[in-house]
């Protein structure tokens, strides 16, 4: 069968990867890619807003399926396109990913079916912000009600920083229509990590969590960004958290979109923080999680295409995972989030352990040299016994990556090595 992948950043590479996996697949397309997926795809040069492009390829192409990585496309109504046209794509319709076109849909799905949030209240007026902020008092979370590359959120830990953060998304239209609203909520505490689900319109089907890090630098230091890395499994959080995650939020979440004539068929993610009082909702995405994606679907051992056909027929599936750990590390252009250069050589590539995977993300090619293309420009990810052997050969590698203008994490995964080794030293003392 042909395949075509929507994207062009690492998670669609993941994607491109794992379908490539699959012997039900012939030929892989992606629109528009980038040229780190031309060793197992066909990159298609159209922009993945392009619906009629991408709908006159699929029919002249006679593509069998069609997969979405991005969320502006599915936001935009890609999917009701193709239904439209009678054609075969996975994700959700418009109205079902205003979940996370919208934080203020989002918020009021959660409120009116009990599913556990932050408290929260939603501004379009300044002034009204900065009386609601001065009267809750810091910490406190400011976030652009809209779509923003995951940059809209501002943790406020002082009065000035989120007075700051309010009025560069209400006055100074930091975000443009996405910070016209914004929705300011308490502050949680607690232990963050990212659930995502398969989800046939009716049914979840949970994947394997993960713990993504958001800050750009070391120590959970610096802006908020599109995420620095991840790793999956999360020993810290227990799967007695996560069977409660599932029933109090993510099978509630679906039976609502349904109720509310929004059915949801995709991936939907729910990025969540454990509390004292349990876990909560952060945020909704309605599509695969990045960088979540390139360290959950490598754990997947399951041919993902009968996965997704599966779900499309709304047939019952099972989900195979691998009990080894899986640890990703970005390598971002100096400056990201916020401005960076492009057009940095980037070497090393073919000197890397055949245990690492490279997903490109913000790669182009300039006389057959890589070059940097993007704020993340790679997703350097591992597997082994244990997420020590993951990080341990992440890290060895990742430093053979040779480019004047990127920069990485260090710490990626410290939080789960550290809580094994407490709990390794509390069991030898029990």
């Amino acid at each position: 069968m042909k395949v075509l992948i929507v994207g062009r950043g690492g998670r669609e590479h993941t994607l491109v990867w794992k379908v490539a996996q699959s012997p039900k697949v012939d030929t892989v397309f992606v629109a528009p890619g980038n040229p780190g997926m031309e060793d197992i795809a066909t990159l298609v040069n159209i922009d993945e807003n392009d619906f009629d492009r991408l709908i006159q390829f699929v029919k002249q192409e006679q593509v069998d399926l069609t997969l979405v990585g991005p969320e502006v496309p599915l936001i935009n109504g890609i999917v009701n396109r193709f239904q439209a046209e009678g054609l075969a794509i996975f994700g959700p319709t418009k109205e079902a990913a205003l979940l996370e076109g919208s934080k203020s849909f989002a918020k009021e799905i959660m409120k009116k079916y009990k599913i556990p949030t932050a408290e929260y209240e939603t501004f379009t007026s300044y002034e009204d912000a900065k009386q609601y902020i001065q009267e809750k008092g810091a910490p406190i979370v400011i976030k652009a009600d809209g779509l923003a590359a995951g940059k809209g959120v501002t943790v406020a830990l002082t009065l000035d920083e989120a007075l700051s953060s309010v009025y560069d998304m209400l006055e100074a239209n930091k975000f443009g229509e996405a910070s016209a609203q914004v929705v300011i909520e308490e502050f949680l505490e607690g232990e963050e990590f990212s659930l995502m689900a398969f989800v046939d319109g009716k049914k979840a089907y949970p994947m394997v969590i993960s713990q993504d890090h958001k800050r750009a630098f070391d120590n959970d230091e610096g802006p908020n960004t599109g995420g620095m890395g991840a790793y999956s499994p999360v020993p810290q959080i227990s799967e007695k958290v996560v069977q409660t995650a599932i029933e109090t939020i993510i099978n509630p979440t679906v039976k609502a979109m349904e109720t509310e004539g929004r059915r949801f068929t995709g991936v939907l993610y729910a990025g969540l923080i454990l509390t004292v009082n349990g876990p909560k909702v952060i945020e909704y995405n309605a599509r695969f999680g990045d960088p979540e994606t390139q360290v959950v679907l490598p754990r997947l051992d399951s041919d993902f295409i009968e996965v997704i056909e599966g779900l499309l027929d709304q047939r019952e599936i099972t989900l195979e995972w691998s009990n080894q750990a899986t640890l990703g590390v970005v390598l971002a252009s100096k400056g990201y989030p916020e401005n960076y250069e492009k057009g940095a050589i980037i070497e090393g590539l073919n000197n890397l352990d055949e245990k690492i995977t490279v997903f490109h993300a913000g790669t182009d090619k300039v006389n057959d040299q890589f070059v940097t293309n993007g704020g993340r420009v790679l997703t350097v990810v591992a597997s082994g016994e244990s997420l020590e052997d993951a990080q341990n050969i992440v890290y060895q590698d990742a430093g053979k990556i040779q480019c004047s203008n990127l920069f990485y994490r260090k710490d990626i995964g410290n939080k789960a090595l550290a809580y094994s080794a407490m709990s390794d030293a509390k069991a030898q003392f029990a």
